[in-house]
């Protein structure tokens, strides 16, 4: 496929990683030439500067037989145009923007084909949003993802001393809690990935994907780990975009204080921020986080735009006593460095939102695509179609399809109901099948076994 990305930011950078491996055609768009030079270094695609709204710029990139934009700068308005220029200029098959601004998200009409069409629009800002609230929602999680449109929920859980299933084998998990239907989809121990089998056995500090129905998370969470107390208290150092949205978003069930170092902003989320009490200050400043208690915190969220701060006063609210830290870090060699030390998570943006993207840019009926450990594993969901003649999965049991190493189905979803993915599992037509892979290497391989032989159509 012939992809044009416009925008090397994060966003952008980090799709063209994910796509560039999959053998697609990728041209990348970009005003700021350093960014396009350290791009073009690490990956196998073209590069080109300029302004990604004009015409002429898009031609050279050579949008002509594109089939896919994907449109993520940092301007909504250059997003909106450049998609409307390949629409009307182009017929660019498909085109995607990200959209930042919520006066824009809450007008779906300006996207339709008589307007700005843009077949799909993503805002990272309130993905990273729903997730951060999902962690606050689950203290005990290290992520919480869900699937088929809620209906199945994948929970990360760091083994602990002392815990239920630690020095257990994974059959004992049914005994455990029969009552439950759960599965175990993966387990990393020291950041390498075992295929979880009946004798697999639990150790201290192993992180366990488990599978579930989501009305059955809570359960399942209070047998696989000790169950921290609901979270009450939430601090936030940051009022930019994903700050403020989750303030608003937390504020009608959490106590939530939210510091701003900038003092004409703090105004402004006063005015609009009902409940939060809302603090002009340093996040890295011991002495305010001391004077409003950060050690009585429940969850502390660290989502200013600087790394460095947002690090810095994790570890300080750590030290103090915070129940759980999460930092929001732009570097990817940053996430790594830190995560699962004094810092319970630490979020990449972009590798928390890419999976909204890679879901609409995939071939085949890929429903929900989600990045796991940091890009390293990936979870997907896609549905099957056809019958036992046209589809290699379709009318099978688990046990007779041949899935390429390292993949799982953990979980079939078939109506309202969350089927368990054992050996005798028999896939149907329409299930939606959440397939754990623990190497985006094989992820293709995995997608074509869901394809569907053309006689089919």
């Amino acid at each position: 496929m012939k992809i044009l990305i416009l925008g090397a930011g994060q966003v952008g950078s980090t799709v063209a990683e994910s796509l560039v491996s999959e053998a697609n055609d990728i041209t990348v768009i970009d005003s700021d030439a350093a960014k396009l030079a350290l791009l073009q270094e690490r990956l196998d695609l073209r590069t080109l500067v300029g302004n990604a709204s004009n015409p002429s710029v898009l031609e050279q990139a050579g949008i002509a037989d594109t089939d896919m934009l994907l449109a993520v700068t940092q301007s909504d308005e250059v997003n909106m145009v450049a998609c409307k220029l390949a629409a009307s200029l182009y017929n660019t098959p498909t085109r995607i923007a990200r959209i930042r601004s919520t006066d824009y998200l809450s007008r779906p009409e300006l996207f339709n084909k008589n307007n700005f069409c843009v077949d799909f629009s993503i805002c990272p800002e309130q993905i990273l949003t729903d997730y951060i609230s999902k962690l606050i929602e689950f203290p005990e999680a290290l992520q919480v993802l869900q699937f088929a449109e809620g209906r199945a929920s994948l929970v990360a859980v760091r083994a602990f001393k002392g815990g239920p299933l630690v020095g257990k084998p994974l059959s004992f998990l049914h005994t455990h809690m029969p009552h439950v239907d759960a599965r175990v989809a993966a387990i990393f121990r020291k950041d390498s990935p075992l295929i979880p089998e009946g004798d697999t056995v639990i150790e201290e500090g192993d992180e366990i994907f488990f599978i579930a129905a989501s009305k059955n998370i809570r359960d399942v969470l209070k047998e696989m780990r000790r169950m921290d107390k609901p979270a009450k208290r939430v601090m936030i150092v940051g009022g930019g975009n994903i700050g403020r949205r989750l303030a608003r978003a937390l504020e009608q069930d959490y106590q939530v204080k939210l510091i701003e170092f900038n003092k004409k902003a703090c105004s402004k989320l006063a005015g609009e921020l009902a409940k939060t009490l809302v603090l002009n200050g340093d996040g890295t400043d011991e002495k305010l986080l001391q004077q409003e208690n950060v050690g009585e915190v429940d969850v502390f969220c660290a989502l200013t735009n600087d790394d460095e701060n947002n690090i810095m006063s994790s570890l300080l609210a750590k030290q103090a006593g915070a129940r759980k830290v999460i930092a929001l870090i732009n570097r990817s060699a940053y996430v790594d460095l830190v995560q699962g030390g004094k810092i319970d998570i630490a979020l990449s943006p972009a590798q928390v939102t890419i999976g909204s993207l890679l879901a609409y840019v995939r071939q085949g009926d890929v429903a929900a695509v989600h990045s796991l450990r940091r890009g390293a594993a990936e979870a997907l969901e896609l549905v099957a179609h056809g019958d036992r003649k046209s589809s290699r999965i379709v009318g099978r049991r688990i046990d007779e399809i041949d899935l390429p190493k390292g993949a799982t189905i953990g979980a079939v979803v078939r109506g309202d109901e969350v089927i368990m993915g054992h050996h005798d599992t028999r896939i149907e037509a329409d299930d939606h099948v959440i397939v754990f892979v623990i190497n985006k290497a094989m992820v293709k391989k995995v997608e074509k076994l869901f394809q569907v032989n053309l006689g089919f159509f």
